[in-house]
C-alpha cells in the first residue's frame, strides 16, 4: 500500500523560502503523477501544483506560478515542493497526493493522500 509523507514544513518570514518533501514507500513511485494542495482552517483545499510520472510535465496555480517549483527525484522516492517569495497567505498545511497513471490534475481526484505539514508565513 502506497504511503506518503510530507515533511520540512515550518515558519518563515515572508520573502523567505522553503523546500517542501513528499516522500513515498510501497507501490512503484514511477508509477504514479504527484499533486500539492494546501488548506486553511474554513476553507476548501486548495491545488498548488502538480508534476506528471516522469517529471517532465507541472503545472501550477495561478496564485503561486514564478515562485513555487514542483520536481520529482523518481531514485530517492520523492517530490519535491520549492517554494520561494514566500507571502502570509501561503500559510496553509501543505499535502502531497498521488494518482496512479499519466493524469496530473488540479482537482482533488487523486488515489491517496499523505497527512500534510504545516507552513506558516509571517508579515
Amino acid at each position: 500500500q502506497v504511503q506518503l509523507v510530507e515533511s520540512a514544513g515550518g515558519l518563515v518570514q515572508a520573502g523567505g523560502s522553503l523546500r517542501l518533501s513528499c516522500a513515498a514507500s510501497g507501490g512503484t513511485f514511477i508509477s504514479y503523477a504527484v499533486g500539492w494542495f494546501r488548506q486553511v482552517p474554513g476553507k476548501e483545499r486548495e491545488f498548488v501544483a502538480a508534476i506528471g510520472r516522469t517529471g517532465e510535465d507541472t503545472r501550477y496555480a495561478d496564485s503561486v506560478k514564478g515562485r513555487f517549483t514542483i520536481s520529482r527525484d523518481n531514485a530517492k522516492n520523492t517530490v519535491y515542493l520549492q517554494m520561494n517569495n514566500l507571502k502570509p497567505e501561503d500559510t496553509a498545511v501543505y499535502y502531497c497526493a498521488g494518482r496512479w497513471g499519466d493524469e496530473y490534475p488540479i482537482t482533488n481526484d487523486y488515489h491517496f493522500w499523505g497527512r500534510g505539514t504545516q507552513v506558516i508565513v509571517s508579515s
